[in-house]
């Protein structure tokens, strides 16, 4: 695996969410939660990866996003997913889709 680079989708106080990429290619999403003492991550993974990889990726993501967050962590406890996006959904999505479902 090339470098791995992070596209940030969100932030909030206590969460942030990326997209983790390899060059044009997407490798997945972190969403990131940070409490008093624990972050939480919760991992997604849309291509196969060994163990070894991942334990390399969550280190990564570790280093680069979580510690330079400046949030005290005692912990970072980590949920990894294989999955595919389906979808991509918004109130305005969500809305036009009734509507046309209505006129039929």
């Amino acid at each position: 695996m090339s470098e791995m680079r992070f596209d940030r989708l969100f932030r909030t106080p206590n969460s942030e969410g990326y997209s983790l990429m390899d060059g044009s290619r997407r490798l997945g999403r972190i969403d990131l939660h940070f409490t008093a003492a624990t972050v939480y991550g919760t991992l997604i993974l849309e291509v196969d990866r060994e163990e070894g990889e991942i334990l390399k990726m969550i280190e990564e993501i570790d280093n680069d996003l979580v510690l330079s967050a400046e949030v005290p962590r005692e912990d970072f406890l980590v949920t990894v997913y294989r999955g595919t996006e389906l979808g991509f959904y918004s109130d305005d999505y969500l809305e036009e889709e009734q509507g046309s479902a209505s006129n039929n």
